[in-house]
C-alpha cells in the first residue's frame, strides 16, 4: 500500500484530503501542519509521497520541498495551491515537485494526481 505524509496548516484540509486518499487506497502515515513538522516526520516516516501546501507558517511548502528532496532527492511532493499562486507553483515544480493539485479539492483530479505520481 502506497504510504503518503499530508502536509496543510488547515486542520479541515487535511481531514477532507485524508479521506479521498484513504478512500482511493492509500494510507496515510502522518500529518504535518507546517513545513518544518513535514520534513520532520518525512525523515522518520520515509512515505512513497507527501503533499504539500504551498502556504504555511514557520515554514512554506517551497521552503519544505528543498530540504526534504535534500534528505532525499528521489522524494516525490504534490504541491497544493489555492488559485492565483501561480508563481509559487512553477517555482516548486523547478525546486522538485512532480506536480500540483488546486484547492479546493477535486476528487477525481486527486486520484489522477497520485496516480501520475506513484508511476513515476
Amino acid at each position: 500500500m502506497t504510504k503518503l505524509l499530508i502536509t496543510d496548516d488547515a486542520a479541515f484540509m487535511r481531514m477532507t484530503l485524508k479521506k479521498m486518499v484513504t478512500d482511493a487506497g492509500y494510507e496515510v502515515v502522518a500529518e504535518a501542519e507546517n513545513g518544518q513538522k513535514a520534513v520532520e516526520l518525512f525523515d522518520e516516516h520515509r512515505p512513497d509521497l507527501v503533499t504539500m501546501d504551498i502556504t504555511m507558517p514557520e515554514m512554506n511548502g517551497i521552503e519544505a520541498l528543498e530540504k526534504i528532496k535534500a534528505i532525499d532527492p528521489k522524494a516525490k511532493v504534490l504541491m497544493c495551491s489555492a488559485m492565483g499562486q501561480q508563481n509559487m507553483v512553477v517555482d516548486a515544480i523547478q525546486k522538485g515537485a512532480i506536480d500540483f493539485i488546486v484547492k479546493p479539492f477535486d476528487e477525481h483530479r486527486i486520484k489522477e494526481a497520485l496516480e501520475k505520481a506513484i508511476s513515476r
